[in-house]
């Protein structure tokens, strides 16, 4: 991070990767050279000259020396993004928020719970376990997609599937003909599993629903909101708690969150309006 959290670092895009429709991964390399840190469940704000900046989570491995990030087309800046080639210019401020509580996780089950574009902020915690695998009790991935073909890092999660130390459990809204996988929601994936309740921690991401009735299908389970986190990111503009936008009752999702502990934003969830 520069001195001034407000000022973009320059970087350059080394490769452009397309995921699914209208999503695309795109690998970073600071133009001063050196290697850029994080912790898994942060955030960068991305900056396209002449366009305009918008938070993304990072979603690339937090050893590596180059900076992932999944985006998914859905304004003009991401739009602006998403077509942007090797060699461009991109501005990067960051990395901002409260990561996932990987510390905490040492010695416990983990369970990892993401639906649609929310395995983009997950795919960092895989990476770091994997890497320290050895720390960690049985890890299980439920990720949950519209379909077949909006399966995110499909590869990739079938290869960590096919590899001792990892559960990967995949289920889709539609099936194709071709399909042979789950039917249905992550929860249902979820409901037939027994956890090791007093020693798992569990990690959610993607859209608010998902991850309400994903706690409570944990919660039956044993699993208790202390030890339930969930990613929060909507409404960031600045990353740094200035603008406001983001407030959630008493904190700011880009400073305070975007990861969150359920039992310390389950009230604030229930408050109509926030």
């Amino acid at each position: 991070m520069t001195a001034d959290p407000m000022i973009p670092m320059p970087f350059r895009v080394v490769r452009q990767r397309h995921e699914l429709r209208n999503v695309v991964t795109l690998t970073l390399e600071p133009e001063a050279g050196g290697r850029f840190s994080f912790q898994p469940g942060q955030f960068n704000m991305l900056y396209h000259f002449g366009m305009g900046e918008v938070p993304i989570s990072v979603s690339g491995d937090p050893a590596k020396r180059r900076l992932r990030h999944t985006i998914r087309s859905v304004g003009a800046v991401t739009h602006a993004l998403t077509r942007l080639r090797k060699g461009d210019g991109v501005g990067v401020r960051g990395p901002f928020g409260a990561p996932w509580p990987l510390a905490e996780a040492e010695g416990r089950d983990v369970v990892l719970a993401a639906g649609g574009l929310g395995m983009a902020p997950l795919r960092p915690v895989l990476y770091a376990v994997m890497a320290r695998r050895e720390r960690y009790g049985r890890v299980t991935l439920y990720y949950g997609a519209r379909s077949p073909a909006d399966i995110l890092y499909r590869k990739q999660l079938e290869r960590w599937g096919k590899r001792r130390g990892i559960d990967v459990r995949i289920t889709v809204d539609k099936a194709t003909p071709a399909w042979r996988g789950h039917v249905g929601v992550v929860t249902r994936l979820m409901s037939r599993e027994h956890f090791a309740a007093g020693n798992t921690i569990a990690m959610l991401c993607g859209p608010e629903v998902m991850m309400r009735f994903s706690a409570q299908t944990l919660n039956r389970l044993g699993v208790s909101d202390g030890r339930i986190y969930l990613s929060m990111e909507r409404n960031m503009q600045c990353g740094i708690g200035l603008c406001g936008h983001c407030q959630l009752g008493p904190t700011f999702i880009c400073r305070d969150g975007p990861v969150y502990r359920l039992d310390e934003v389950l009230p604030l969830m229930k408050v109509r309006g926030l």
